[in-house]
């Protein structure tokens, strides 16, 4: 039933995007004194976000290509799975609740450029000398090429327990790593990806819409989303502000990673993600002074929201 209105949406989108859809006019109801909007396959529901912009009013196919411009090229290792239109139509599922749409125009670039961001860092096969530089490489694989182990915690072998000769390597935009991140995700998008984590690299829809759940959804109870850190949504405790954690891209990176990246100074891990986010902030016209301070920009002196236990892995590729 998933696979069949994936299906249905998919090409609706693209019907949508192939046809050169100018901006829709959106379905307007007041309820209790709240405007909410539906703006049809993009952004569907009756939500206050879909009264603003989507993501294709100001982020189209051309943009992209910018962004991820050698991708298809031969020595990727991806070629032909990531393209604009998977993108879209799993960033539609997320619109109603706020991703891209939350706030005015630049606010909604900025974080479609912070996601993005995080997407090319963890997904590139860019390096110092590499034809047009190392930032251009974002969308270069879609999955970890040489898993050196299967990622099973057995510690989860009650609620997410591993498939025999199933490996749990990283995977998607954003990777998922071990059996329980992928039976987490799995639940939440009602896929076994639990028992089929393949999925993720057969699927370029499949893998946005998990990268976009993620970037969406705390990683912990009582911890935020980096949705919420990036919009302003989180407003920090004077705990958080003791340990110098505040609203901004850094806390991005603090809260998918955690000590993994932040609280460290000024490494490479933490720089690598930055430089893609400037990057793209560029390409698409905002500009990386829109960035804010370094404070905002970096996590190099937050404490981490997260300590990785003793047998965590990175989780990038």
């Amino acid at each position: 039933m998933e696979a069949k209105w994936l299906l249905c949406f998919t090409m609706a989108a693209l019907m949508a995007v192939a046809n050169g859809q100018e901006s829709v006019k959106p379905l307007v109801k007041i309820v209790k004194g709240k405007k909410l909007c539906d703006k049809g396959w993009e952004c569907k529901g009756w939500s206050q976000f879909c009264c603003n912009q989507t993501i294709s009013d100001y982020f189209q196919t051309y943009q992209f290509e910018n962004l991820f411009a050698k991708r298809n090229t031969p020595v990727a290792h991806a070629v032909g799975f990531w393209d604009y239109h998977s993108f879209i139509t799993a960033a539609a599922q997320y619109q109603p609740h706020g991703f891209g749409t939350t706030g005015g125009k630049l606010q909604s670039m900025k974080e479609l450029a912070a996601f993005l961001g995080h997407v090319g860092s963890k997904t590139s096969c860019g390096y110092g000398v590499a034809t047009g530089g190392p930032l251009a490489w974002g969308l270069c694989y879609n999955k970890e090429m040489s898993p050196s182990k299967l990622y099973c915690d057995d510690y989860y072998k009650y609620t997410y327990p591993c498939t025999p000769g199933v490996s749990y390597h990283g995977r998607g935009a954003l990777p998922i790593y071990w059996n329980y991140n992928y039976g987490e995700t799995g639940d939440a998008l009602k896929v076994d990806l639990l028992n089929h984590p393949e999925y993720i690299e057969n699927n370029a829809t499949l893998a946005f819409q998990a990268a976009i759940w993620r970037w969406m959804t705390p990683v912990k109870k009582h911890q935020p989303s980096a949705h919420d850190v990036f919009v302003g949504n989180w407003k920090p405790t004077k705990n958080d502000t003791l340990a110098k954690r505040v609203p901004g891209f850094g806390a991005t990176m603090n809260v998918l990673y955690g000590d993994q990246v932040c609280g460290q100074g000024d490494v490479d891990a933490m720089n690598n993600i930055i430089s893609h986010y400037l990057y793209y902030l560029d390409l698409m016209g905002v500009g990386r002074e829109e960035a804010g301070p370094h404070e905002v920009l970096t996590c190099e002196e937050q404490k981490p929201f997260t300590v990785s236990p003793s047998s965590a892995s990175s989780s990038s590729s």
